[in-house]
């Protein structure tokens, strides 16, 4: 293992460690999601302002407001991180209130608030909203059964994209298809479509990317999870990466990770640990693509997708805590 590898592992379980000290009563499983956060970021985890921002989000929202869900944690982490957390927890409420006009209020509407208060800048949130429900509409045509709640994150991402709306639907409908032929799992292909079509590439590069890496895995004796664990894959094949590389890289983080608390019998299985390892090997490589930006003509996507992957993620991790809670 490279030394940048060694670090980030330190780092991911430095960060989930703080996390979990910050929200005790909360679900194991969105810890190493939070952690992810702060690796991506190249930040640390600061228990003083995770403490603040979880008293911010007790303040600013109501007791059975979907900002206090399963999502809080995350929530609380990303606000951590921002210079004037109060100023962009009222953006994000703001726009939660604006998509909700257009979609049911959830926990997963929280989540692309925050990334919309980003995306949309200097731009009409509105808009996207909008373009959102009409993408989403369109998914909910191709697949009425398939299509939920959490396909909204998805729906309002992809409306920060330059591509048309048929552009956009034609683009993850082909990739559905090439990936349904590999996976059994109709949502967690519908989910990687939906984060492959956040790139410019065709979708026959996109997919033969993400199986090459897919493969790249199991020739070198590893295994990958096929449910919500896929989007971080298809994150990965948007970053131009060679897949023999990565692979190494993220069996490698997968052994580290094997020998750390939480990660034994009773801890995180062996899917989630190999999707939590694919989630470092990201966090190495992004910040030295994203630094060359003049070379990449879709960085916009690039990041898109990663959040996009980060929210399936946390989305995921959010549905197992409930399902485990209700058991």
């Amino acid at each position: 293992m490279d030394a940048a590898l060694q670090n980030m592992c330190e780092r991911f379980i430095e960060n989930r460690d703080r996390v979990k000290a910050a929200f005790k009563w909360d679900s194991s499983l969105i810890y190493p999601a939070c952690a992810n956060l702060f690796c991506a970021a190249g930040r640390e985890a600061d228990p003083d302002r995770l403490a603040q921002c979880k008293q911010l989000i007790k303040e600013q929202t109501g007791v059975f407001s979907n900002f206090r869900g399963n999502v809080r944690p995350a929530l609380a982490c990303m606000l951590s991180m921002e210079d004037d957390s109060e100023g962009k927890l009222g953006r994000v409420i703001s726009n939660y209130q604006l998509l909700k006009q257009e979609f049911w209020g959830s926990g997963y509407l929280v989540l692309v608030s925050y990334y919309l208060t980003d995306l949309a800048r200097n731009q009409d949130a509105a808009s996207f909203a909008e373009r959102g429900k009409a993408l989403y509409r369109r998914m909910k045509k191709e697949h009425p059964f398939l299509t939920s709640q959490e396909d909204s994150v998805f729906a309002v991402l992809m409306a920060v994209s330059e591509k048309n709306d048929d552009a956009l639907v034609e683009d993850m409908e082909a990739c559905y298809r090439l990936l349904k032929r590999r996976f059994f799992s109709a949502n967690a292909v519908q989910t990687a479509s939906h984060v492959l079509a956040l790139s410019d590439d065709s979708p026959d590069e996109k997919v033969e990317r993400m199986m090459a890496l897919y493969d790249a895995i199991l020739q070198a004796g590893g295994k990958y999870g096929r449910d919500f664990e896929l989007a971080v894959l298809a994150a990965q094949a948007v970053l131009p990466i060679d897949p023999a590389s990565a692979a190494t890289d993220m069996l490698d983080a997968d052994a580290y990770l094997a020998r750390q608390k939480g990660y034994g019998f009773w801890g995180a299985g062996r899917r989630a640990r190999m999707m939590h390892a694919a989630m470092i090997v990201s966090d190495v490589y992004s910040p030295q693509l994203q630094a060359d930006a003049a070379a990449m003509t879709g960085t916009l996507a690039m990041i898109a997708a990663q959040q996009a992957a980060s929210c399936a993620v946390m989305v995921g991790a959010s549905a197992a805590a409930v399902s485990a809670s209700s058991q």
